[in-house]
């Protein structure tokens, strides 16, 4: 009888273990391109589900919802831009701007020594500029034109009141102490930037260095102001109101932020956590906290309340039961909303809160009321200073008559 041959197996297909299983050598060069390619298998598989009877929006939405693991879902990074991609469409300016309170901007009649100032500060590139007021805004300044802008006035300097020691020594003059008193160049003899006849005290509204801002409603759609920023090459825009008053600002950075989460550079500091534990029932807040990140930490519902139609921050909650800017050292309770907490006002000034501390109460905490204010000056009167009891309400002048 004829035996049979058995070949032998090339590389990367299944052979006998010599155990009566078999195992699978993978050719390294091969894996790489099968996960890069999942990625797109599972778009694939969601476009081929969209031609069926949902769109392929609800599809993506669904299948960022699946759990799963392995090649055949996407990964948490994935999951993440994706959706972020999704909800961008459901953006408006007013979710994504810069409120008006925090913006850094610089007048129009400032000298260029002190704009270089406020750059350096607060780590912007670019500031709107605007005359008197925010309200009228005249463009904006970037450091790159602001920097040009000086170092051509230096060239200027340097080309009229310092000759070049080539053309002195080509008319027969003694260059050598000149040249003596020059560091050593590579291929030149030009000296430096003369940046000392630079006029710094200079305004702006003396210069040609503003660029265009955009100017868009707060209702405009996310996607669309990206858009229009794309097609004009303008990065910056400002929210203007229903009275043409200033609203906020938006820039590029933040609408691309809104899809890839934080960018952050070299220059960018580590900014204060809008919410961060002080210790057991205690807790500092940015004001600029939303209500939904405020619903996490402290377990409450203020998002599923009808004080979710009036505000979206805990600053602004603050303000719509109060109804005025709380001052330093105020004590607040929101008992309709916020039953079970205390909100302390650390750091205020006339226009908003910049810092609070939030307290868990006891339950033997003795009732307090939004009307609770701290004992503090409110200035003289007749030569005297008068105080409030914040248990009475009753004022009080220093001699101690009411």
């Amino acid at each position: 009888m004829m035996s049979a041959v058995e070949p032998q197996s090339p590389a990367g297909s299944p052979r006998d273990t010599g155990a009566g299983q078999s195992t699978e050598v993978e050719d390294p060069q091969q894996i790489k391109p099968q996960r890069s390619a999942a990625f797109l298998e599972n778009l694939k598989r969601v476009l081929r589900l969209g031609r069926q009877t949902s769109t392929l929006r609800e599809n993506l939405q669904d299948e960022l919802a699946r759990e799963g693991s392995g090649d055949t879902t996407f990964s948490p990074e994935e999951r993440m831009l994706l959706g972020n991609i999704l909800r961008l469409r459901e953006l408006r300016v007013d979710d994504v701007m810069i409120p008006r309170a925090d913006i850094d901007s610089v007048d129009i009649g400032t000298s260029l020594s002190r704009v270089m100032e406020m750059f350096q500060t607060s780590g912007h590139s670019r500031m709107p500029v605007y005359e008197d007021t925010l309200d009228d805004p005249r463009g904006m300044i970037h450091i790159k034109d602001l920097m040009a802008y000086i170092a051509a006035r230096g060239a200027e300097a340097r080309s009229l009141g310092a000759p070049d020691l080539a053309d002195g020594a080509a008319n027969g003059e003694d260059t050598s102490e000149a040249e003596a008193d020059q560091p050593a160049r590579a291929g030149h003899n030009h000296p430096d930037l003369d940046l000392s006849s630079v006029d710094l005290s200079t305004t702006l509204k003396e210069t040609d260095l503003l660029r265009e801002l955009l100017f868009v409603p707060p209702s405009m759609p996310a996607t669309d102001l990206m858009a229009k920023m794309q097609a004009g090459r303008i990065q910056m825009a400002l929210v203007i109101d229903e009275y043409g008053g200033t609203d906020g600002l938006v820039s590029l950075e933040d609408l691309v932020e809104e899809v890839v989460g934080d960018i952050e550079d070299e220059h960018d500091e580590d900014e204060e956590a809008m919410l961060a534990s002080a210790g057991d029932g205690v807790w500092i807040a940015d004001p600029r906290l939303t209500l939904e990140d405020l619903d996490e930490a402290l377990g409450t519902d203020l998002t599923e309340g009808e004080i979710s139609e009036d505000v979206d921050t805990l600053g602004g909650l603050l303000y719509f039961s109060v109804g005025r800017v709380p001052v330093r050292g105020e004590l607040l309770l929101v008992p309709d909303e916020v039953p079970g907490f205390e909100f302390e006002v650390m750091d205020a000034d006339p226009r908003r809160i910049k810092r609070l501390k939030i307290r868990r109460r006891r339950a033997d905490a003795r009732p307090q009321d939004l009307r609770r204010r701290p004992k503090r000056p409110y200035g003289p009167v007749n030569g005297t200073t008068q105080e409030t009891d914040g248990e009475t309400g009753r004022t009080t002048s220093a001699n101690g008559k009411s």
